[in-house]
């Protein structure tokens, strides 16, 4: 018979099994042909590939992740995948389609189509996220029929607004859930259900949302996979007790691992989705588990029935190991032909201006003054408690705290209270809206922070210590059309260009990392703690993620769903 690849000598994953096998495997138009002990007795190849004994597993497969997290096209993502052995992938727009509406999601698609690794999309369910808050764009349940029909959408992404979705039978994410369920019933439905349980958590699933991929305790991650829920752990929710639970129940077929949001400097330096299952064999788990959740359980939940495993007639997207416990990857190879070795050159230049003109010019906020940070309140002179958004170290997610806090002349002496402050402005031209919050906890100490990459709306996000360095930072943004800038003392730190969008470079990969690495490094010297400070404050704007947060409607109590005053005794 004639073959394109004959891989001899190989230890090969048997995914239905769980183990490895020694075997020869033949490849055949970009699908695996067959998996056994028969060679080039039988086959004739174009060519043989000898193993060496290595280990031969399928590609990696992540489901749950937003491109734009990295702050880099779909290009060079997909540069960065194939090295780290991810062949496919379900990214989610929804940083894109926030800006963009639709079109943001169809140039990013666009942008990926000649990428190495396959990109199936997610269409974003919630933009906006919720009604508190101005974006660029909007996705309707028509531009979901349409998206349905014309592009490669398979499934429909995270239902972020929970709340409402409990609360509000005849709320926008209500009516899109009972669309997709009586119009497109096979379509997977994603979830987004941080800390619900019991009644809360049963109604969300009744509505179609099956799956949850935040933050997981012991308690939520029983609760769901009690509920038939699908669990997809990020990294995250690999504490000792999480893992530990894995470990020792039989819930293998309830979950799989994702990555969500990879920062640059993490995606050069560690890797991604083998990042994961690197760390979950170092916690314990059987390596052939690991694998198992990062490409059989991951397919089949997409309905990608033709990859995650190596058998007949699914698609020859592998890596060759050399060292399965450190999961060390020397070749990787899609669809049957190899798209990385570690012995041989790898390069990317990274292509520019790959989106329509008007991409590059989506700030529309004129430069800002100092009386941009000072506070105008309408309340009498006099000390009143405050609300503050407080920063804890090992979460993206933030406590509300009370403070004493004074207005003079009409003004909030926010200095004086021993917070910080954090302002947002709306930055696509529609309204002008602004609104202001005191924040404390691990956040920066001194200097200050701005950036149009704020989840999900991304509007002009600053936070400071004083006046004069938020404004170098705000305006220092304003200028390069999106990025994220740290000021002290008047110097600015560091400061990451992001023209695409306000949210996306198009520089290489390592030089995007090394621009982050820099951000990282200027907001811990200004006091801030945090185990990924970049994620932490620019999901100070997501008010879907407790409980605190802020948009350019003020300030959001995301557990009652409603806007909140900045001085309680105003109320």
């Amino acid at each position: 018979m004639n073959v394109d690849q004959l891989i001899v000598n190989a230890k090969v994953y048997n995914s239905y099994f769980k183990r490895f096998e020694e075997a020869n495997v033949a490849v055949s138009d970009g699908k695996f042909l067959y998996i056994g002990e028969r060679g080039t007795e039988t086959f004739t190849a174009s060519e043989v590939i000898d193993a060496g004994g290595r280990w031969m597993i399928p590609g990696l497969v992540d489901i749950h992740l937003h491109i734009e997290s990295s702050m880099i096209t779909p290009a060079t993502f997909s540069y960065g995948l194939i090295k780290n052995g991810v062949t496919t992938i379900v990214p989610e727009p929804h940083e894109m389609a926030n800006v963009f509406g639709v079109e943001g999601v169809r140039e990013m698609i666009a942008a990926s189509k000649e990428c190495t690794a396959d990109m199936f999309y997610a269409i974003p369910s919630s933009v906006p996220a919720t009604s508190m808050e101005t974006t660029g764009g909007s996705i309707e349940i028509e531009d979901m029929d349409e998206l349905l029909k014309s592009e490669r959408m398979i499934c429909l992404g995270e239902i972020m607004n929970y709340v409402d979705v409990i609360r509000d039978p005849d709320c926008k994410t209500n009516r899109i859930l009972r669309h997709i369920r009586a119009n497109y019933p096979d379509l997977t439905i994603e979830g987004h259900t941080p800390k619900l349980l019991d009644l809360d958590l049963h109604q969300l699933i009744a509505a179609g949302v099956d799956s949850d991929h935040t933050h997981q305790s012991v308690q939520g991650m029983e609760a769901r996979i009690a509920a038939g829920m699908f669990l997809e752990i990020q990294e995250k929710s690999m504490t000792r007790e999480v893992m530990d639970y894995l470990l020792e129940h039989d819930v293998a077929e309830h979950f799989c691992f994702v990555t969500d949001d990879v920062m640059t400097d993490a995606f050069v330096e560690t890797g991604h989705l083998n990042h994961i299952v690197r760390k979950a064999i170092s916690m314990g788990m059987r390596p052939e588990d690991a694998i198992y959740a990062a490409t059989f359980t991951s397919a089949r939940r997409m309905k990608l029935l033709d990859r995650g495993s190596i058998a007949p007639n699914k698609i020859a997207d592998f890596l060759l190991l050399s060292d399965l416990e450190k999961l060390e990857i020397d070749e990787v190879y899609k669809n049957g032909r190899k798209a990385y070795s570690k012995n041989e050159p790898y390069k990317h230049l990274a292509p520019s201006k790959q989106f329509p003109a008007h991409f590059y010019t989506s700030v529309r906020l004129d430069p800002l003054s100092l009386d941009d940070f000072r506070v105008q309140v309408s309340s009498e002179d006099g000390q009143y408690t405050g609300r503050v958004m407080f920063v804890r170290n090992n979460s993206t997610f933030t406590e509300e705290r009370h403070v004493p806090v004074n207005v003079k002349d009409g003004q909030l002496e926010w200095q004086q209270s021993g917070c910080g402050l954090i302002a947002t402005f709306e930055r696509y031209g529609k309204n002008g809206n602004r609104a202001y919050g005191l924040i404390g906890g691990d956040t920066v100490q001194r200097g200050a922070v701005a950036t149009t990459y704020s989840h999900d709306n991304h509007n002009l996000l600053v936070v400071g210590r004083n006046p004069e360095d938020m404004l170098i930072a705000a305006n220092e943004v304003i200028r390069s059309q999106g990025g994220f800038c740290v000021v002290e003392d008047g110097q600015v730190l560091a400061m990451m260009k992001l023209p695409v969008g306000g949210i996306l470079t198009e520089a290489p990969l390592e030089e995007a990392g090394r621009s982050v690495q820099e951000l990282r490094s200027a907001m811990t010297s200004l006091g801030y703690k945090h185990y990924n400070p970049i994620m932490s404050i620019s999901t100070h704007s997501l008010p879907v993620s407790p409980a605190l947060k802020i948009t350019d409607q003020g300030l959001i109590d995301v557990g009652q769903g409603k806007i909140v005053s900045l001085l309680i005794d105003a109320e």
